[in-house]
């Protein structure tokens, strides 16, 4: 779905959301990149989720739509598990929205989910259909709190480590290895050469071809398109860019209309729209940290 199919109008402007964040200390940073409080006081708000990793979410305040690729859409609810997108999709909720919640690492998807992140791209679940009931009862705790002003960031970072801690089961030592080759891989370039990791990697063509689509939810070949998308959209989101830095991303894709194409699809901005003026929350999405694999 591109930006101009989203239902409703305009994107909310950046400047109405409140956006704090917490980063994980300790054992957690294997699973989690970053802990977030979101909050905006707008009676209906529009966004674009960019590609980009799975989410442990609660909403005390707002309810919201995903809308989907097949041209449906997810309801939200108060504790929620946003699955890794394949694509940037649309978001509509009707506000006030406030959110507390993790973005997890591939590696934090796989260990608190065990799901194929291919079959279940692009969704928002109710959590509690997923994972141990025991989120169901800690999340609506941290909902009320929240909405009595007892609860905030702290406290949400605190239960929500400790339930992922608990709940978290590591991959098969292979397939772990592969997951850091695959980081690896992707650090090496703009655009690694896909024979690379083939090479790199421990397990024959096809189950690599088969392991990326279950931990990463996409083709190596959409892997790298994915990310060299949203790293272009990261470096291009800050005003400080150099000219080398920018004639490398420029290098990396075929054309500057390919760019803006590849841009739209992968983060839901096109890079006129990066530049334009503050967008907190996109540029914590897509900043850097979030693009490793493994820490």
């Amino acid at each position: 779905m591109k930006k101009d199919d989203m239902p409703g109008g305009e994107l909310t402007p950046p400047n109405r959301f409140r956006i704090d964040y917490s980063e994980p200390e300790g054992e957690i940073a294997q699973f989690v990149t970053v802990f977030y409080h979101f909050r905006c006081d707008d009676p209906l708000v529009r966004d674009i989720q960019p590609a980009a990793i799975g989410h442990l979410s609660l909403f005390p305040r707002g309810q919201g739509r995903l809308f989907r690729p097949d041209g449906g859409f997810d309801r939200s609810h108060e504790v929620n598990l946003l699955t890794p997108l394949a694509c940037a999709l649309p978001i509509e909720v009707d506000g006030p929205f406030h959110a507390l919640g993790a973005a997890l690492s591939p590696l934090g998807w796989a260990a608190l989910t065990g799901l194929n992140a291919a079959e279940h791209a692009n969704r928002l679940y109710k959590a509690a259909d997923w994972l141990d009931p025991e989120i169901e009862e800690t999340g609506a705790r941290l909902c009320a709190a929240y909405r009595d002003d007892e609860a905030g960031l702290p406290d949400a970072v605190r239960d929500l480590s400790a339930f992922i801690l608990s709940h978290a089961r590591l991959p098969r030592p292979r397939h772990l290895q592969l997951m850091a080759d695959v980081g690896q891989w992707l650090a090496g370039s703009m655009l690694p050469d896909v024979e690379d990791l083939y090479t790199a990697s421990s397990f024959s063509r096809r189950q690599t071809q088969r392991l990326v689509q279950q931990y990463f939810g996409v083709s190596p070949v959409t892997l790298r398109r994915k990310y060299r998308a949203l790293r272009a959209a990261a470096a291009l989101s800050k005003p400080e860019l150099s000219s080398e830095k920018e004639a490398e991303i420029y290098d990396a894709f075929y054309d500057q209309p390919h760019m803006i194409h590849e841009i739209s699809e992968f983060v839901g901005r096109t890079p006129a729209r990066l530049s334009d003026g503050a967008a907190p929350y996109l540029e914590e999405l897509i900043d850097g940290k979030n693009l490793r694999e493994l820490r």
